[in-house]
């Protein structure tokens, strides 16, 4: 085991359990104090903390996370969002050699970085550099998301709890929405997920019964005509009297133009990334004009990310889980890789740990296969609600309905 300091970052879109692996990474490397012999530590030396990702540790602004107290990382486990603050920053190739020039300057051996697919590129980057710079760093890329689309992974934390979010957002919608009856019959969510559905088919846990929202599903991976989301929407209103229906923020029609794209703002993160949004503004009013019907909108925005009252156990336990298989993985000598989770089988769930290389997964998207929607397009399989119900930690509590007794 190298001895360094260690370094930790945290980067794009937070999560309602993102702390739980920064908190995991700082158990994991006190635990390592075991090490130590006459009072001295073991391994790991200082521990910092990137504020604001790269962007902040370029320009020196860095914390100290040895000197936090125990009490405070403990609720920090169950805190949403990033503790350290977030970074949507790319460096260049030259910022990469300055970044491993300042590892090298403060002696830090072990970086650590959290976050979805861009997170995993600045892993990369760093790997790279230090490579070329022949100084020896054990970089790992600790996963989270809420898309859930990094590739060689299960999942990723921070998906369970977005998804056990978005179930419990629709269903009462939903309930709302049934109640209303005529004054407000048709509903349309938007979901985060870029240009995967992972997120928004997660919505289809929530339903129990037929008239159970949500009643119709669209997501990035299955391109839809417009023409065919009014036709759905008009034969679930005629069937139940009100349609309520989850819609991926990337949602695209058949040549692969998103929907609603022309009212969606033109913002563009520091990777590229175009802002989406539009599609249900767009689909309400088209809605309304070809049925004549008013169509209600919600658009729970950041609030699937970050609501951690409603946060997954299931997924509070694997990220703090990942933060600290992290710390063993580079101690045991692992660099350039990202930690997995990977499903055991059997009748029980359970995720045991892994890796894969970061430049397998940098730039990578992990997409919904084809046999986990519909052969309409419209609503998620059998096979993906097997595989997403574990993840939100437990079925969502019972709702009840009136028997229509008339008198």
């Amino acid at each position: 085991m190298a001895k360094g300091n260690l370094v930790v970052g945290q980067g794009g879109g937070p999560t309602a359990v993102i702390n739980s692996s920064l908190v995991g990474v700082i158990h994991e490397a006190m635990a390592n104090d075991i090490y130590a012999s006459l009072g001295e530590r073991g391994p790991i030396g200082d521990i910092y903390g990137m504020v604001h990702g790269v962007e902040g540790f370029l320009q020196g602004d860095i914390i100290d996370l040895r000197k936090q107290s125990r009490s405070a990382l403990e609720t920090l486990r169950y805190t949403p969002a990033s503790a350290l603050g977030t970074a949507r920053y790319k460096p260049s190739k030259e910022e990469f050699v300055k970044v491993v020039e300042k590892l090298k300057a403060m002696k830090i051996r072990y970086f650590f970085y959290i976050g979805g697919n861009d997170s995993a590129s600045i892993v990369r980057g760093v790997n790279r550099a230090a490579k070329e710079l022949d100084y020896n760093v054990y970089a790992i890329a600790v996963p989270k998301t809420v898309d859930n689309d990094l590739v060689g992974t299960d999942h990723c934390p921070g998906y369970g709890s977005g998804a056990r979010f978005v179930a419990a957002a629709i269903r009462n919608t939903g309930r709302d929405t049934e109640a209303m009856g005529k004054y407000g019959p048709i509903r349309l969510m938007e979901i985060m997920g870029r240009n995967a559905g992972w997120l928004t088919a997660a919505t289809a846990l929530a339903r129990e019964e037929e008239r159970d929202a949500p009643h119709l599903v669209y997501v990035p991976e299955r391109p839809v005509t417009v023409e065919q989301v009014v036709e759905d929407v008009r034969r679930v209103y005629e069937k139940l009297g009100f349609c309520v229906a989850a819609i991926s923020e990337g949602t695209v029609d058949p040549s692969g133009r998103s929907i609603g794209e022309d009212i969606a703002p033109k913002e563009v993160d520091g990777f590229g990334h175009v802002r989406k949004g539009g599609v249900t503004p767009f689909l309400s009013e088209l809605i309304n004009a070809k049925l004549g019907i008013r169509a209600r909108l919600d658009n729970p925005y950041y609030l699937q990310r970050s609501f951690v009252e409603m946060a997954s156990p299931v997924d509070q336990d694997e990220a703090y889980r990942v933060g600290r298989q992290a710390v063993r993985a580079a101690l045991a000598g692992a660099k350039g890789v990202m930690i997995t989770l990977e499903r055991e089988a059997g009748p029980e769930y359970y995720c045991s740990t892994g890796v894969v290389d970061v430049e397998k997964v940098a730039d990578q998207e992990s997409k919904m296969p084809a046999d986990m929607m519909n052969e309409a397009g419209n609503f998620p399989t059998q096979k993906f609600l097997n595989y997403a119900r574990p993840l939100i930690g437990g079925p969502l509590p019972k709702l009840a309905r009136l028997e229509m007794i008339r008198v």
